[in-house]
């Protein structure tokens, strides 16, 4: 028999415990922060950023629109020539340009403004308090001011144009007049626009006007004498043109009647009457 004591006694063998290990945390690349980010910003935020865009959208808008209009209606045509459509052009742009950009700049800068607003950027409620209601009047204000420029240009020419026959020297200062009267007015006119006490501008431009008047008077004493012969004969029509007439001295046939001169022409020579030398000395019409 086996005695039970010499039988080893086989003592069990610890197993190793295996211990659960963390996973690691997963990679965040690039993508996953710029993600995280936004997904963080306040709706505000997301709300100012689609005004902005808005913003630009409806001001390129307006200005495609504007320029159409413009070009349809016959604008470019109509200033081509004038000094202020000359400088825009010498800066690469144009009037209609500037006309149509100037609306589309007004409504992105009213956007952004209430991009910041809805966006609560510090002080900018403050800011859009002041300025709302003055955007639109400095809009008028350089919309009118950049008109008024166009138009004296225009008017200048124009004038220009209609004194080029009068052989007075101080016709040559009437189209300049005429321009920077209507210059000094729109900027009368755009300065009221923006706040501006226009109460001592008014009154120079009073004085200016009674200038206007006093040197006309004196100055163009005779241009106005001939321009009133020139309406009397323009209305009775003592002679007309292709009359052989004798004007003082002058003898020759008609060949252009106007509100300040006539003109006659000779075999040898051309003459330019005053209507007053017609209206004082009298025409003698010569019968062939």
């Amino acid at each position: 028999m086996t005695d039970a004591s010499s039988i080893a006694t086989v003592e069990p063998v610890p197993s190793t415990a295996v211990r659960a290990v963390p996973a690691p945390p997963p990679l965040q690349f690039g993508g996953g922060r710029v993600r995280s980010a936004l997904t963080s910003l306040p709706a505000r935020l997301w709300l100012a950023l689609g005004v902005i865009v808005l913003a630009a959208f409806l001001g390129y808008l307006v200005v495609r629109v504007n320029r159409r209009i413009l070009v349809g209606a016959g604008v470019p045509e109509t200033i081509e020539g004038t000094t202020f459509e000359r400088t825009a052009r010498g800066f690469g742009t144009s009037t209609v340009s500037l006309v149509a950009n100037l609306s589309g700049y007004f409504i992105f800068i009213l956007g952004l403004i209430v991009a910041l607003t809805i966006a609560r950027v510090e002080y900018i409620t403050a800011f859009w308090n002041r300025t709302a209601g003055f955007l639109p009047s400095l809009f008028l204000a350089v919309l009118v001011l950049i008109v008024g420029l166009v138009v004296g240009d225009k008017v200048e020419l124009l004038i220009d144009e209609r004194l080029r026959g009068v052989k007075v020297p101080q016709a040559g200062i009437v189209p300049s007049i005429a321009k920077w009267s209507v210059v000094f007015i729109a900027v009368l006119v755009a300065l009221g626009q923006i706040g501006v006490d226009t109460a001592a501008l008014v009154v120079l431009l009073a004085t200016y006007g009674f200038a206007i008047v006093l040197f006309g008077g004196l100055a163009f004493r005779d241009l106005l004498a001939s321009g009133a012969a020139g309406f009397y004969l323009l209305l009775e029509q003592p002679y007309s043109i292709g009359d052989r007439v004798r004007i003082g001295d002058t003898d020759g046939i008609v060949q252009e009647v106007n509100v300040f001169v006539t003109h006659v022409e000779s075999e040898d020579a051309e003459y330019v009457v005053p209507n007053r030398q017609a209206f004082t000395e009298g025409v003698v019409r010569i019968r062939e």
